[in-house]
């Protein structure tokens, strides 16, 4: 009997790179592929309103600007929370609930994706854990925005998963889902602008 072959884990970009999805080297990751991806990987399994779906690259730039919002942030900790779901590039953005039912197998190949970006862009390979909790509170603060903007939760309801917003300047947030190439290039530029403020 011939010996089986081994199952391909690797991911070709439209850059030409190839990426190991076990083993991912930061040489094999490129902005214009993460904006890209990002920019393709709907948001709420796409059940959101609009002519577009809400792209987790829209996602990373709320993000982004929360954490602004909430107080002082340097250059490499607003890029860490752009580069929050970059590993979605690659792996989609699976919901919270079905993560947690996958478990910390998931979480292990996620960080290994979110180490090589981060290595990549001159970012520690994890961000620290006061870092981690401010993007969180970041994400769930967008999540609220998505939810109740985007994806037909009510205020109560939205609050109750994601708690309530508790950002300055929060209410003026409106989330407008773009076309893709319109969403890769603006996080293209942002990447640009908090890339040039080092």
């Amino acid at each position: 009997m011939a010996a089986s072959t081994p199952a391909r884990a690797w991911q070709r970009m439209l850059s030409g790179r190839r990426l190991d999805l076990l083993d991912p080297s930061p040489l094999d990751v490129e902005i214009e592929d993460i904006a890209h991806g990002l920019a393709r990987v709907a948001r709420w399994n796409g059940q959101t309103s609009g002519d577009w779906p809400f792209s987790v690259a829209e996602h990373s730039l709320v993000v982004e600007d929360v954490l602004a919002r909430l107080g002082p942030a340097t250059r490499a900790e607003r890029l860490c929370a752009l580069l929050h779901d970059a590993p979605e590039y690659v792996i989609g953005d699976m919901i919270s609930p079905f993560k947690a039912a996958l478990g910390l197998d998931y979480r292990a190949f996620e960080d290994r994706l979110a180490a090589a970006v981060h290595i990549r862009f001159g970012l520690p390979p994890a961000p620290s854990a006061a870092l981690k909790a401010r993007i969180k509170r970041a994400d769930r603060a967008s999540a609220w925005l998505e939810a109740t903007q985007l994806a037909g939760f009510s205020e109560i309801e939205a609050g109750r998963f994601f708690g309530r917003p508790r950002v300055e300047g929060w209410r003026e947030l409106r989330l407008d889902p773009m076309p893709p190439a319109a969403a890769a290039a603006a996080f293209l530029r942002r990447f640009a602008a908090l890339s040039a403020a080092s």
